[in-house]
C-alpha cells in the first residue's frame, strides 16, 4: 500500500443495502478503481487486495467493497444463489459509482473498473449503463459472457486478462470480445489458470492493469475511438 495514501473505510448504502467497503486514495492521484469481486468474494480478496495496492503505488485510488450484505454473504455461502444474480450485481456497483462520485475526496477523478469472474459482467453491465461516468474496464479471468446484450454497449476502452490454461473462460472472453464495440483488448497470461496462482501471473495481471488504467483514465482521454481489433 502506498504509504502517505488516505485509508478509509467507507461503508456506501444502496437501496437500503449496507455495502462495506475501503476507500483509499494517494496524493495526486490520477483516477479512481472500484473493485468488483467475484464469485463468493468480498473487500478482503487477497488477490484483488495485491492488485488494489500496486495499482496505488501507481498514484490511482482504489475502492474494495463487498457487493453484498453481510446477511446476503450468510445465505449465498450455502445457497450461492446471489453470486450469479448479475442484474442484482450490476445494480449494486452502479449504485457505488453515483456514491463515489459524489464523495468530496474523489471530486474529479474519472473512475475505472476492475472486474474479477462474474464481477466482470458486472463491470461491463455498468459501463454500458453510465458510459459518461466509467471511463475504461479491465477484467481479471472474467465472465464477461455474462454481461449478455450489454456487451455491444459497452463504450469504455476494456481490457479482458485471461490465464492461458484457463481453457473455457478463455474461449468465452475471446467470443465476447467479437461483440465489443469499443476499444479493447485480449491478453493471455501464459500458462496461468483461473486464480493467476502460479508465480508471476498476478504481478504481470497488475501491471498490465496499471497500464491500461494509466492510460484511459487520464482527464484529456475520451477512449471512445471504436474498435480496436
Amino acid at each position: 500500500m502506498t504509504e502517505s495514501a488516505q485509508s478509509t473505510e467507507r461503508k456506501a448504502i444502496i437501496g437500503g443495502a449496507a455495502l462495506n467497503g475501503f476507500l483509499e486514495i494517494p496524493p495526486a492521484a490520477q483516477g479512481i478503481v472500484v473493485f468488483a469481486h467475484g464469485s463468493g468474494s468480498s473487500r478482503f480478496s487477497k488477490r484483488n487486495n495485491e492488485v488494489a495496492a500496486f495499482l496505488r503505488d501507481a498514484r490511482l485510488g482504489t475502492y474494495l467493497f463487498d457487493l453484498l450484505t453481510s446477511d446476503e454473504e450468510k445465505v449465498d455461502a450455502v445457497t450461492r444463489e446471489h453470486r450469479f444474480n448479475i442484474p442484482l450485481l450490476s445494480a449494486r456497483l452502479q449504485g457505488v459509482i453515483d456514491w463515489l462520485v459524489q464523495r468530496p475526496e474523489a471530486a474529479g477523478h474519472r473512475i475505472g473498473l476492475f472486474g474479477s469472474s462474474t464481477g466482470a459482467a458486472a463491470a461491463l453491465i455498468a459501463a454500458a449503463e453510465m458510459p459518461g461516468q466509467v471511463a475504461a474496464v479491465v477484467s481479471r479471468g472474467g465472465r464477461v459472457d455474462l454481461a449478455g446484450e450489454a456487451l455491444e454497449r459497452v463504450r469504455s476502452p476494456t481490457l479482458l486478462v485471461v490465464g492461458g490454461a484457463d481453457f473455457d473462460v478463455l474461449q468465452l472472453n475471446k467470443a465476447a470480445r467479437e461483440r465489443l464495440q469499443s476499444v479493447s483488448e485480449l491478453t493471455v497470461v501464459d500458462r496461468a489458470t483461473h486464480l493467476f496462482e502460479e508465480p508471476g501471473a498476478l504481478q504481470e495481471v497488475a501491471t498490465l492493469t496499471r497500464n491500461w488504467f494509466i492510460k484511459y483514465l487520464q482527464p484529456n482521454h475520451s477512449g471512445v475511438s471504436g474498435r480496436d481489433h
